[in-house]
């Protein structure tokens, strides 16, 4: 695949948000990875990347790209073709046509037509600072005035708690109603809220494993109850290590974010393996990169990911120690 020239997928004449739901035990196994285009792609990309890519290849099953474009304002000209051609650098490529969120808003309008239809969604004239009080949490609306563009959210009964299985972080509860509350599906100046665009993105691309970043684990439950909601299959989900920097800083909010090379994919790929918390010595010194990606496969063990953060820094200067050994 070219990055530069991949179609990219619009709507199937058929695909639904709300068709019949399928087990991912009943399909093949369909991974993905779904960057948003706010830059290039750094070292915690990277490690979400290959990790993913990995456990898709362990399973035989396929891998999927999806650019993430919901939010114009935040988006990087040119940066989702850049993540493209760095992920093909690292021989990380797609099995499909790549696929633009920013192009699939009609399937998002159906599926908030539906909520809004049977009352599991509503209308908020509320603002931020209106939230203040309440920590941010909406659990009814608190303004009088009426807003010309409302945003739209999902309603959250009380005692709404949702409990699922995390691959690395065993069993994870949440309650919903209380720590988060009627999340929003629509923002108010009209962009489509991540939560909705994700969960009706991975059913009609009939994603069975959602491999990611540890960061967004406090989102897997807003997301369940709305594939439950929508009646859609709930796939099995794994999150991977978050990637820190020397303070514990979240890398894509650190100084220390800067874009992976291109050029030298064999060191950025095993600087990932052992985030990934994978053995070292698997890996063969070897200057053929098809040669270490076949060889990651056959060797990842998904058994060794960490659950706690990995710091970039000891990451990087195990990677010069193995290097000068």
């Amino acid at each position: 695949m070219n990055p530069d020239t991949a179609k990219t997928t619009g709507p199937e004449p058929d695909a639904s948000p709300t068709s019949a739901p399928r087990s991912p035990a009943s399909i093949r196994y369909r991974g993905r990875f779904a960057p948003s285009p706010t830059g290039a792609l750094h070292f915690g990309s990277v490690v979400a990347a290959f990790g993913s890519w990995l456990a898709a290849r362990r399973s035989g099953g396929d891998w999927l790209v999806r650019i993430e474009d919901l939010d114009p304002p935040r988006e990087v000209a040119g940066a989702a073709d850049a993540q493209l051609r760095t992920l093909s650098a690292f021989g990380l490529v797609a099995d499909e046509p790549i696929m633009r969120q920013s192009e699939r808003g009609a399937l998002y309008r159906q599926a908030l037509d539906s909520l809004l239809a049977s009352g599991a969604a509503f209308e908020c004239h509320c603002s931020r600072s209106d939230l203040l009080p309440q920590g941010g949490i909406h659990r009814a609306c608190v303004t009088g005035t009426r807003r010309a563009n409302p945003s739209i959210r999902l309603r959250v009964a009380d005692g709404t708690r949702i409990d699922f299985e995390d691959a690395v972080h065993g069993r994870i509860s949440q309650d919903v109603a209380d720590e988060v509350g009627d999340f929003v599906l629509r923002r108010a100046d009209g962009y489509w809220a991540y939560q909705l665009a994700v969960v009706v993105d991975d059913a009609v691309q009939d994603i069975t494993d959602v491999v990611r970043g540890a960061d967004l684990l406090a989102s897997t439950a807003r997301q369940i109850l709305l594939q439950r909601t929508l009646g859609l299959p709930t796939p099995r989900y794994l999150h991977l290590p978050l990637i820190v920097d020397g303070e514990g800083r979240k890398l894509s909010k650190s100084s220390a974010a800067w874009p992976v090379r291109d050029d030298d994919p064999r060191t950025g790929l095993r600087t990932a393996w052992e985030a990934l918390g994978q053995a070292r010595e698997a890996l063969p010194r070897t200057d053929d990169l098809a040669e270490l990606l076949a060889t990651a496969i056959r060797a990842f063990e998904p058994d060794r990911i960490p659950r706690t953060p990995a710091s970039v820094l000891a990451a990087l200067h195990n990677r010069l120690v193995s290097d000068a050994e």
